[in-house]
């Protein structure tokens, strides 16, 4: 009879063992799935356009003029980034009032534009590049009522500093020294080439 009682008691505790462990499976939590994990950083890939405005500053070869003023306009560029490291090219066409007078004409340096490579560095949403290329514009010499104009090429180099606020959004400000080679002007009797200083703030969006 004791041994009745034994085995009576461990079929009761091994029912109750399994019985407890089928609840605790069936009240258990559903399964969370692990969350994907989430990219890291401030993207600046893929393609930008924005507008900018500025102040333009320099001289003129062969001459006393220092043409200087207000410059303003427009860029677009594309992005390639690679971890924290950022490339790309921008090309952008300015209008500017830059102009001076000397002797007895004036010259001018009404708009100008530039195709450029640019390569930075990253830290999230802050872009911190330097650029380089080729640069373009017109040089107009008037005395009195009689204007004359040249097409100049030259190269340009600077830096800036780019700042995303959204994912779209960005603005940034930037230097670029910008050399124009010496055209021959009939007005000045002389080839003239202008080096010139640019200051800009701008703001972009990109796709």
């Amino acid at each position: 009879m004791r041994k009745g009682l034994i085995g009576t008691t461990v079929a009761m505790a091994l029912t109750a063992n399994v019985a407890s462990a089928a609840d605790l499976y069936r009240n258990a939590p559903p399964y969370a799935p692990v969350p994907a994990p989430v990219a890291y950083g401030y993207s600046w890939m893929g393609p930008y356009i924005g507008a900018n405005f500025g102040y333009q500053w320099g001289s003129l070869s062969n001459s006393g003029a220092s043409p200087g003023g207000v410059a303003g306009g427009f860029q677009g560029g594309y992005n390639w980034q690679f971890g924290q490291f950022v490339v790309g090219g921008e090309t952008d066409i300015q209008l500017s009032d830059s102009n001076d007078v000397f002797a007895n004409y004036k010259f001018s340096n009404p708009w100008f534009g530039t195709v450029r490579a640019r390569g930075g560095f990253a830290l999230n949403n802050i872009l911190f590049y330097g650029t380089l290329g080729l640069a373009y514009g017109r040089g107009h010499v008037d005395i009195g009522s009689v204007g004359e104009s040249n097409l100049h090429g030259g190269w340009t180099a600077g830096g800036g500093l780019e700042v995303g606020l959204t994912p779209n959004w960005s603005v940034k400000a930037e230097y670029l020294y910008i050399d124009l080679t010496g055209e021959s002007y009939v007005l000045t009797g002389t080839s003239n080439a202008l080096t010139s200083n640019l200051v800009r703030f701008g703001v972009n969006y990109r796709f």
